[in-house]
């Protein structure tokens, strides 16, 4: 069966057609600048050269039909007829606590949905759109959720609650939900294969570092803890955004700035981070250069971001009482040695010895420690689009 699988942004949208028999990856691609003035699709089919081409997509609709028309296309294309599409995968990402799994889309479901929507006012909405742009196009084809949340539904509540009157937990459910599930889940299955041990008798924490970066505690085959929050803001230092900070900076800088909550929000996702420390970007690959060149504050970023992702690791080793497997995924932790080696350079107390060749791998999955090292380190590829069609063949 071929299952499309969709994740669908306010402005953009990125598809995979995937067959979940050989689980090979069909043909790939993105919508950018959905409702913006120069909107483009980028659409590469399986051995072939990726083609971009310029089209006005005045909403999702029209963006979800020119994906229609790539995969359909005479030359390039890769599937005859919509038939060929036996189920849509759709990324949600907030569930709150109504989904604590996958589940087909009905519409009840949706409107269950779209109560998370003050949860996630950026991300929701936008998914929303981009289901109810695929009912319209394909009515017939049966489609599946998959919710970011999801798999840290297992967390118990001395991780998930938070210090703050218990009434906002009753009446808002204002608690820990943490994102990057569906990848934190994909990468720690993936791990019992490297170590060869059964799913539920591991303790892996996993490290999901990127311009958006989470790290979960997954003990016995579930999530235990995890370090974004309420929202995707709390945590580690991202690209962009600040991660854990005292809560009392926002009014003192509110008032020496003369900000709203509205601007001060703003600080925080898109102005903080390791672009707001370096003062440079929130590329990785930048603050390496700017390192070589020998600029202070791409150390200090540098420095800052890996001492926080240790000390989370840290944290959660004393969470699970132990750790048998310590995982990197995403565009820094598959593809920065430098990372990797700084946080490991803290946790030498784990009885963790690194292959400095070994880690030299980008984007590959490799164990990185030593043989004798006591726990196993790895990198480990994720596969958001691969997950998400597994867990919707499951269902259909």
């Amino acid at each position: 069966m071929n299952i499309l699988v969709i994740n669908c942004g306010s402005s953009s949208l990125k598809f995979q057609l995937i067959n979940s028999d050989s689980e090979e990856v069909l043909a790939k691609g993105i919508c950018e600048r959905i409702g913006i003035e120069g909107s483009r699709i980028v659409y590469q089919p399986q051995g072939g050269e990726k083609e971009t081409i310029e089209s006005p997509m005045p909403n999702h609709t029209q963006a979800i039909q020119l994906v229609i028309d790539s995969l359909m296309n005479e030359k390039t294309g890769v599937i005859k007829s919509l038939d060929e599409i036996g189920a849509i995968g759709h990324r949600v990402v907030h569930g709150g606590e109504k989904f604590a799994s996958s589940t087909l889309l009905t519409e009840d479901v949706l409107a269950a949905i779209e109560e998370c929507n003050d949860l996630a006012p950026l991300h929701n909405p936008a998914n929303l759109i981009g289901i109810n742009a695929c009912k319209e196009l394909m009515p017939n084809t049966p489609m599946v959720g998959v919710f970011d949340t999801a798999f840290h539904q297992t967390m118990p509540e001395k991780a998930y609650i938070y210090g703050l009157p218990y009434e906002y937990y009753q009446k808002y459910k204002v608690r820990r939900y943490g994102f990057h599930g569906t990848s934190h889940s994909y990468v720690s299955k993936k791990a019992t294969e490297i170590v060869g041990k059964p799913y539920d008798s591991l303790k892996t924490i996993v490290c999901h570092l990127g311009n958006g970066a989470s790290i979960s505690a997954v003990m016995n085959g579930k999530s235990v803890d995890t370090s974004m929050g309420l929202t995707p803001l709390e945590g580690l230092i991202m690209g962009t955004r600040s991660g854990d900070i005292d809560p009392a900076i926002m009014e003192f800088i509110m008032k020496k700035e003369n900000l709203d909550i509205d601007g001060m929000m703003n600080v925080l996702n898109k102005k903080s981070g390791v672009q707001g420390m370096s003062g440079l970007t929130s590329d990785f690959r930048d603050i390496n250069a700017g390192i070589a060149a020998g600029n202070e504050r791409a150390v200090m970023a540098m420095d800052a971001f890996c001492y926080r992702v240790a000390k989370y690791v840290g944290a959660y080793v004393a969470a699970m009482n132990g750790v048998d497997v310590i995982a990197f995924t995403a565009g820094v932790g598959e593809n920065d040695g430098v990372v990797r080696g700084k946080v490991c350079e803290y946790l030498g107390y784990l009885g963790i010895t690194m292959d400095a060749e070994a880690n030299k791998v980008r984007g590959e999955e490799r164990v990185i420690s030593t043989p004798d090292s006591k726990v196993k380190v790895c990198v480990i590829p994720t596969n958001e689009e691969l997950a998400i069609a597994r867990e919707t063949r499951a269902l259909v």
